[in-house]
Order: C-alpha cells, then sequence, then structure tokens
C-alpha cells in the first residue's frame, strides 16, 4: 500500500501534468484560430482557380502535360503529410495507418512506388517498414508560407515532368472542425479536372460557346502553374489547422483527466490520513487504559 507521502507525490506531479496540458490545449486553440482563419481565406480561391481550369479544359480545346493522364501509370510517389511532434491523439497514427494500407493494398498495380514524407511522424513509422523514400521534409507547422509550398509544388512538378513518377498522391488530415479531421487521399498529378468540370452540367460554370481570350492555351498555361502551387499550399493548411485542433482536443481531454485522478488521489489520500489517525487514537485509548489497569 502507498505512503501518505507516495500519494502527496504523485499528487502534485499530476498537478504539474495538467498545468503543462492546460498550458498546452491553450496555445493550440491560439494557433488553431489563425490556421484556421487562413483555411477560410484560401478554400474559395483555390476551389474557384480549379473550376476554372476544370472548365477551360473541359471545352476540349487545349492539352497540358499536367492535365493528360498517363496511360497504364507504372510508377507513383505518395506524399504522407503529418506532423514532427506528438501529443495530437490519433492525428499521425490516422494518416500513417491509412498511407500504409493504401501502399499495400495498390503496390501490385505500380513498378515502383515512392515515399516523400512532410513531418517526422511519418518517417519515424515508415522508416520500420520495407519502402522507398525520397526524402523528409520537416518543421511544417513553424515554416508553412506560399513560398514554403511553391517549393515543393516544383520538385512535384519536376518529377512528374521529367517521367520519374506517372501519378503523384497525397495522404494527409483535412480539416473539418476543431473536434474532427478525415484523413483524405488526392491525386495530385495529373490534375483530374473531369470531377470539376461545370460545363453544361447546369451549375455555375462557363456556358458551352464562350470565347476565352487571349486563348484556352494562354490561360491553362498562367494558371496551372498557380494552381498547383495554391493546392499544395491548402493540403499543407489542411494539416497545419487539423494538427492543432486534434493537440486542443488532446490536451483538454488529458486536462480534464488529470483533474479526475487528482480527486481520485486527494480522497486516497485522505481516506488514508483518517486510517492513520484512527488507528492512533486507538492506540493511545488502548495504552490510556492499560495503565489504569
Amino acid at each position: 500500500m502507498p505512503s501518505l507521502k507516495d500519494i502527496r507525490s504523485r499528487i502534485d506531479s499530476t498537478k504539474n501534468t495538467q498545468q503543462i496540458t492546460r498550458a498546452m490545449k491553450m496555445v493550440s486553440a491560439a494557433k488553431l484560430r489563425r490556421a484556421q482563419q487562413s483555411i477560410v481565406n484560401l478554400r474559395p480561391y483555390a476551389n474557384t482557380i480549379y473550376s476554372v481550369i476544370a472548365d477551360v479544359a473541359a471545352t476540349g480545346k487545349v492539352s497540358h502535360p499536367l492535365l493528360t493522364p498517363k496511360e497504364n501509370p507504372q510508377s507513383l510517389l505518395l506524399v504522407v503529410m503529418t506532423s514532427d511532434r506528438g501529443l495530437a491523439g490519433g492525428f499521425n497514427t490516422n494518416v500513417n495507418k491509412f498511407a500504409d494500407n493504401y501502399y499495400r493494398e495498390n503496390k501490385s498495380r505500380y513498378q515502383k512506388v515512392d515515399f516523400l514524407f512532410i513531418g517526422r511522424k511519418t518517417s519515424d513509422y515508415f522508416r520500420r517498414r520495407n519502402v522507398n523514400a525520397v526524402d523528409t521534409i520537416l518543421n511544417l507547422s513553424k515554416d508553412i508560407s506560399y513560398k514554403y509550398a511553391g517549393t515543393v509544388a516544383t520538385r512535384l512538378i519536376d518529377s512528374y515532368t521529367n517521367g520519374d513518377y506517372d501519378e503523384i498522391r497525397i495522404v494527409y488530415n483535412e480539416f473539418k472542425s476543431a473536434i474532427s479531421q478525415q484523413v483524405v487521399s488526392e491525386l495530385l498529378l495529373p490534375i483530374d479536372t473531369e470531377k470539376n468540370a461545370t460545363i453544361n452540367k447546369g451549375e455555375a460554370g462557363f456556358p458551352a460557346d464562350m470565347i476565352f481570350e487571349p486563348s484556352p492555351e494562354l490561360i491553362i498555361d498562367q494558371l496551372i502553374a498557380k494552381h498547383f502551387v495554391v493546392q499544395v499550399f491548402r493540403c499543407m493548411a489542411e494539416s497545419v489547422a487539423a494538427e492543432h485542433g486534434a493537440r486542443m482536443t488532446a490536451m483538454e481531454n488529458a486536462t480534464k483527466n488529470a483533474g479526475e485522478m487528482i480527486n481520485l488521489l486527494t480522497l486516497n489520500y485522505n481516506k488514508l490520513r483518517q486510517a492513520a489517525i484512527t488507528t492512533e487514537l486507538i492506540e493511545i485509548t488502548s495504552g490510556a487504559e492499560a495503565l489504569k489497569s
């Protein structure tokens, strides 16, 4: 049975831990608000530029290397995005397991499957598995910016246009709310325009007889590079916001659990102290009775 000193030490230790988790929750909440606002501002722009490209491509008047799927693709680059730090619940584990399952289920379709890791946690996870990693990118949550996304996007485009890979796919956590994230897998290259084309579908889009100036080809050339950087930046922003939301929730639960443990330890401490006092009183009373007799 633990002594009063042991229980007192556990109570103090748990209180210190609770202070840390409460502070981490507050920091994550502040970072989440900024990251969430970035997503709110970015999503409409990203969706609009994607719709324009899809509508122009749907006219059938243009072709572009980044829009043309490879026949019978034989090589895949799988970009897996997590965080560098833990203490975020299942944020990292869910992405890693999803990517691992996708790799196992689809690797027979390709002659070559390589990985690009964004985040230390995914690099650590796959290091123990027999996969080919081309590189690891760290410090995403610190360095995220449009310029940073542009560097990564340029690297991916070069790998695709040079023929290193027939497809490039990304797996990451999409931000839903402060308490909800969803692991998604998106095909980055070639750009899939069919799923978003609005021409002749009765939706908000270009009429089928729309005339493009100066030309559809020039519009596509100008927009595709910008679009791809925006999409990479959006994925990064979604992942960072999801990370802060997951960590805030995890630290909130940890703070709550620490409070419950403190209450339980305090109850046990009081019971043990009361038992010690009772035992001491009994001994004193027994001694007094012995002296009388």
